[in-house]
């Protein structure tokens, strides 16, 4: 299927099984000439070395960047098991990229040079990147443990640039996650792209929960691992089931979901979301945390309206979207599975143009988040004051 948005923009998803028609399919949709950049996301179901090779072969010359997925939001909406992506040509964009590989043993310091470096290279095609003509967009391994260090790391080295992005995922294994950069699939590794545009554009967040008042201080942890001993001085498990009303037998996958925690950063409040409760009682979390967090309950709002509430924000910034790049959370995914809202959100992402993926997490700013939607719309025209 393919779907044009204009000339510099083409939109496509094949829903084969097979990673050889696959491939093919969406290279079919998303060719056009002078491609400056494309992005592509994929169902980890694929055998990725099967169609690494094909998409390698079939994007020869174009810069294309990639990775597996928890979902895959396409043209037709919220779906899982399919092959998405989109295309951009044309003089409105000028695109660098970076390779991260080797993300367990690469210094921070490091990291911040590296993209210091790919700013630079991006001036030296023309104008000078700042925060109104560039953004940055981040692919990440989602099991590589090193998101918030690595994110941190590169948010330094931008200057005043914008970034968002997103962890790859794996289904709900939770097994092997993977990027696509330079024709092969790759662990323990991060590809961003430094966007250079003059068109609108605008980088954005949303998260469909608000903070309560009840506070969990962080007593006890293994930030390494991303574990919480103790909250508030007692077992972990049992003290935000307390707060939750609920035994500890009772805490699942769906709890955590429904009833995430929040960190208060620079007067702005970011999801932290649990992952599991441990024999231990102990709580392993999806973001890292620290002994002496102060974590805010959360307490859902609706998912829809504050989804149309973005989208409504956004047009209003950029006018009609002609394609947004979007990372949500897996949470979210299931959220929308469990409450029978995907095909309704996914209606509401295929009339605003957004190709993306259900992720591990993901980033904005400095910031690794849980259960978050982040992404960047394009306009093709600022609207009329």
């Amino acid at each position: 299927m393919t779907t044009t948005c204009n000339l510099t923009v083409r939109r496509g998803v094949s829903t084969s099984t097979d990673p050889v028609t696959a491939a093919r399919e969406l290279f079919e949709a998303l060719r056009q000439p002078d491609i400056e950049f494309a992005v592509f996301y994929c169902a980890p179901e694929y055998d990725l070395d099967v169609l690494g090779a094909e998409l390698k072969k079939h994007f020869a010359g174009v810069r294309l960047i990639g990775c597996t997925t928890a979902g895959e939001i396409t043209p037709i909406g919220y779906v899982r098991g399919t092959l998405t992506g989109v295309s951009i040509a044309g003089p409105s964009f000028k695109v660098t990229t970076e390779l991260f590989e080797g993300l367990s043993e690469t210094p921070a310091t490091a990291v911040s040079e590296r993209t210091s470096n790919a700013v630079a290279r991006l001036a030296e095609r023309g104008e000078q990147p700042v925060r109104q003509n560039t953004f940055a967009f981040l692919l990440i391994d989602g099991l590589c443990m090193r998101e918030e260090l690595f994110v941190s790391s590169v948010y330094r080295g931008l200057g005043n640039l914008t970034v968002f992005g997103g962890s790859a995922g794996d289904g709900t294994r939770f097994q092997a996650t993977h990027v696509f950069c330079d024709g092969e699939f790759r662990r323990d590794s991060a590809v961003l792209a430094l966007v250079q545009t003059d068109r609108p554009f605008t980088v954005f967040r949303t998260q469909h929960f608000v903070p309560s008042e009840d506070k969990l201080v962080v007593t006890e942890a293994d930030p390494a691992n991303r574990i919480v001993t103790e909250i508030n001085g007692v077992p972990a498990g049992r003290e935000y089931a307390r707060v939750l009303g609920v035994e500890v037998e009772e805490l699942t996958p769906l709890v955590f979901a429904t009833h995430p925690v929040m960190v208060r950063v620079g007067g702005q409040y970011y999801v932290r979301s649990i992952q599991k409760v441990n024999p231990d009682g102990s709580l392993t979390f999806f973001c890292a945390i620290d002994a002496g967090i102060v974590l805010t309950a959360a307490r859902g709002v609706d998912f829809v309206e504050d989804l149309e509430a973005t989208f409504h924000r956004v047009r209003e910034q950029v006018g009609e979207p002609e394609l947004v790049l979007g990372c949500d959370c897996i949470l979210r995914h299931l959220e929308l599975d469990r409450e029978g809202l995907k095909d309704r959100v996914g209606q509401i992402l295929a009339k605003n143009n957004v190709i993306g993926f259900s992720t591990y997490g993901e980033q904005f700013e400095a910031m690794h988040v849980n259960q978050t939607f982040t992404g960047v719309a394009i306009g093709s025209s600022r609207p009329a004051s």
